[in-house]
């Protein structure tokens, strides 16, 4: 089909004909937010120990039982946290008896005492007077709005008898998003924010955003249901990139995952992004919009052409046609049909005039000089690799088995994790991983975290 053909060279992979067909009737979009609206990305902004505390005053020690917890979990505002006290050369403590509510918060028991850490209704649910008494409600109700309206996540951490501190988060916001949701907007679809964040910082994110609705403080199953009721609306879609994304990705009309999502939303999906921008869902729905109007032309011109042919053909009209015009008859509309569907090819599917958008990190920008510019590498089309003048390291890993943009975000995600690296640029064209060390890192562990990937690294 010409319109996956179209899509695939674009970045959009569609898996069937149903969910290309089917994308073009949408009426309303979901967003997650965490990695689809924003990068997914978060850094450390504010650190706020609790007054007359175990920790009062203490960043440090603060941070420590923080990050100690957060180590467990998986979640990308807990790995925010652990970077930012690994950069600060906190060592973490152990924490035994790890427990997580998803969408809520997580405890565990650290240096013998249970620390619990997550949203303010989840602080105030766990055992003991954390939270509860009028004066420590009244500040952390306070906290929690300051910092929300300025559109950052508050951490609030505590233990069995009181209130530790809040630590902040914030996310911020793709560079493509707010263009993608004002043409979502202009090709009339409701667009929806769903995050599990409180109101207020929900709200910020979506007023920078731009889109229609913002439904905030929804856990992992609940964004299944919103799916659900707005489905019973509209056609609805849904765009995610997590493992919590995945149930409202299956219940949505068409779900759509993020190329650098997990590997169970990319599976859930009926549409993948390849190149995991926002825009290509708006030039996904734009493409199926064409290819269904495409569609209807070629049916309406095989009706007519039929309606006409076949009388003649039969002699109705008291024209005889020999059978070797039949023949060249039936195979002009073929032609016809055929080059109808190729002027798919001609659809800009990027803003109204097929606005082009700056490269993704990683991707390679138009050549200068001789040399292909990937990030802040340049490298020669000999393929040796030189640093800047900045004077950062560089190391260039021959990877084989990355066969997509997915593959190469995979790889690039699994490099940027490794301390040390402050970028990789991945290409499964040229077989290759070229990272930027901020410091010196032991080939061997590059080599080992690629490979984990299930990719192999061959030099």
């Amino acid at each position: 089909m010409v319109g996956n053909g179209v899509g695939a060279k674009n970045g959009i992979l569609y898996k069937t004909a149903a969910s290309l067909e089917g994308l073009g009737r949408t009426k309303i979009i979901a967003l997650d937010k965490t990695g689809t609206i924003t990068k997914g990305e978060p850094e450390v902004t504010d650190i706020i120990p609790a007054e007359a505390s175990a920790v009062s005053g203490n960043t440090n020690d603060l941070l420590c039982l923080a990050a100690s917890l957060e180590s467990k979990s998986e979640h990308p505002l807990g790995k925010a946290v652990c970077t930012y006290a690994t950069a600060k050369g906190i060592v973490l403590k152990e924490a035994l008896d790890f427990q997580s509510l998803p969408g809520k918060g997580l405890s565990a028991l650290i240096d013998g005492r249970r620390i619990y850490g997550g949203n303010s209704g989840y602080i105030l649910d766990v055992p003991g007077e954390a939270g509860k008494t009028e004066g420590d409600a009244e500040k952390l109700a306070g906290y929690v709005e300051k910092l929300s309206k300025e559109g950052k996540t508050p951490l609030i951490f505590a233990d069995e008898r009181e209130l530790l501190g809040i630590i902040a988060v914030a996310d911020t916001i793709k560079e493509d998003s707010a263009q993608a949701i004002a043409e979502m907007r202009e090709m009339g679809l409701k667009v929806i924010m769903l995050t599990g964040d409180n109101k207020n910082t929900a709200e910020a994110i979506g007023t920078k955003a731009g889109v229609d609705e913002v439904v905030a403080g929804v856990l992992p199953d609940g964004k299944e249901e919103v799916v659900r009721k707005l489905s019973g609306e509209g056609r609805t879609a849904m765009v995610g990139d997590g493992i919590n994304d995945a149930p409202a990705l299956v219940r949505a009309d068409s779900g759509i995952a993020i190329g650098a999502g997990t590997d169970v939303a990319i599976d859930a999906a009926d549409i993948v992004l390849v190149k995991s921008r926002l825009t290509d869902a708006a030039a996904a729905v734009r493409l199926s919009r064409a290819t269904i109007r495409n569609i209807h032309q070629n049916l309406f011109w095989a009706f007519f052409y039929n309606l006409i042919g076949i009388p003649l053909a039969m002699g109705l009209y008291g024209f005889e046609m020999k059978p070797v015009y039949g023949a060249a008859a039936m195979s002009l509309s073929s032609f016809f049909v055929c080059m109808n569907a190729l002027r798919l090819n001609l659809v800009k599917l990027y803003g109204k005039k097929g606005t082009p958008h700056p490269a993704p990190d990683g991707a390679t920008l138009p050549s200068r000089g001789g040399q292909e510019q990937t990030g802040n590498i340049i490298k020669d089309t000999c393929g040796i690799s030189k640093k800047e003048d900045d004077g950062k390291m560089t190391k260039t890993l021959k990877v084989e088995g990355m066969m997509c943009e997915h593959c190469e975000a995979r790889v690039k995600k699994a490099l940027e994790a490794i301390d040390g690296v402050e970028s990789a640029v991945a290409s499964h064209k040229d077989g290759t991983a070229v990272v930027t060390l901020s410091k010196d890192v032991d080939t061997a562990v590059l080599a080992a975290a690629v490979e984990a990937q299930d990719y192999k690294v061959t030099g």
